[in-house]
């Protein structure tokens, strides 16, 4: 665990990358990101599965960004419900708690603290998207087996649902199903990259194959995208992240056509994945395209077009507009982030690993419990 303050253009290097020798991470932000999260009153949670760590961007009492971060294996999908955040690794998803109340400061510094309370075993599902149900039901994008599933009090998981093209529950990434939008309790809208029924059909279908899915009817509302994520719902409108164009925008339901559905909004300078509002505002996550699979997209010419390079961080985006009026960057060693989500309420929050040592120590009580 680390926890390391940053300025605008000041480099911040996490102790835990100096002790293991690894190129150091720089952190820079706008000069007016930390006013905005002052005046909206947030942090905002990211996760970068390449580093294995979540990241919570918040303000400390200088002045300045807060960046703390914490390992969690291949760290993907965030969930926030207003009092629990929950976060999907590698082969767990992990229910963290906040442990302070309103008027208790942590090391003079931290107003919030996220400590996890319960890891549910899944195994390695390649989870993505992570939400939870009117129910209390923890439910989450198996991309591995192409579904939605549950956690099971019994098995690695218990299917909720699946496309209609997808023949069989079997653990084979055919359509490379990512991306959960939730609505009234329950899942509503997942993209896919594609709808291929083979193993890793998808990686064939990157350039214009991607889709996005009604649950309820289980009918494509969007199709042609160029691997879509993080489908989102905000102010009446069902918003997702064509990520190989590099583009933020919205489906408009009311076009007969579904390959003219996707109305962008703004073009960001990267892999766009990981997406969160709070008002006027959304808060996009950028990854630099390094891998093959990000290779080859409409994103590479419209870098070019902009004399543009990709990189990796959270840009903060006026709806109104479709303007970038805030950003947080990193540079260095990590370029690939994966899920993005505003905590409201919150100044400086940390959090803490699972079974580390400095947490071991670390015991609460309910004040208001009876004797």
């Amino acid at each position: 665990m680390t926890s390391s303050s940053a300025s605008t253009d000041k480099e911040a290097v996490p102790s835990s990358d100096r002790e293991a020798g690894e190129p150091a991470a720089k952190y820079s932000v706008s000069g007016g990101f930390v006013s905005l999260l002052n005046t909206l009153n947030i942090a905002v949670a990211v996760t970068s599965y390449q580093s294995g760590r979540l990241y919570l961007l918040g303000r400390n009492p200088q002045g300045g960004v807060m960046v703390n971060e914490q390992y969690f294996q291949k760290a993907m999908g965030l969930h926030y419900d207003g009092k629990t955040l929950y976060l999907a690794t590698l082969a767990n998803i992990y229910r963290m708690e906040n442990i302070l109340q309103s008027d208790q400061v942590m090391d003079k510094l931290f107003s919030d603290c996220f400590m996890p309370r319960t890891a549910h075993l899944t195994g390695v599902l390649d989870i993505h998207d992570v939400g939870v149900t009117s129910d209390n039901d923890v439910v989450f994008v198996n991309t591995a087996y192409n579904c939605i599933a549950r956690v099971s009090p019994v098995h690695s998981f218990e299917t909720v649902w699946k496309p209609d093209f997808i023949s069989s529950i079997v653990a084979e990434d055919r359509c490379h199903l990512n991306g959960m939008a939730m609505q009234d309790g329950k899942p509503r809208y997942v993209t896919a990259v594609s709808r291929s029924d083979t193993i890793d059909g998808w990686r064939d279908r990157r350039f214009d194959g991607g889709i996005v899915i009604d649950v309820k009817t289980s009918e494509i509302v969007c199709q042609g995208l160029s691997m879509p994520h993080s489908p989102r719902l905000h102010d009446g409108k069902l918003w997702v992240l064509n990520s190989g164009t590099g583009e933020l925008g919205w489906i408009d339901l009311s076009k007969n056509k579904l390959t003219e559905r996707f109305t962008p909004v703004c073009f960001c300078p990267g892999f766009v994945r990981g997406l969160s509002f709070h008002g006027k505002y959304a808060f996009v996550g950028l990854s630099k395209p390094r891998h093959e699979r990000f290779e080859g997209l409409a994103l590479d010419e419209k870098l070019k077009d902009s004399d543009s390079e990709p990189w990796c961080g959270v840009q903060v985006i006026d709806l109104n507009s479709g303007a970038c009026v805030q950003w947080f960057r990193i540079d260095g060693k990590i370029g690939e982030l994966y899920d993005v989500a505003v905590v409201p309420g919150m100044a400086c929050p940390r959090s803490y690993g699972f079974l580390t040592n400095d947490v071991l120590g670390i015991i609460t009580v309910d004040d208001n419990q009876s004797a």
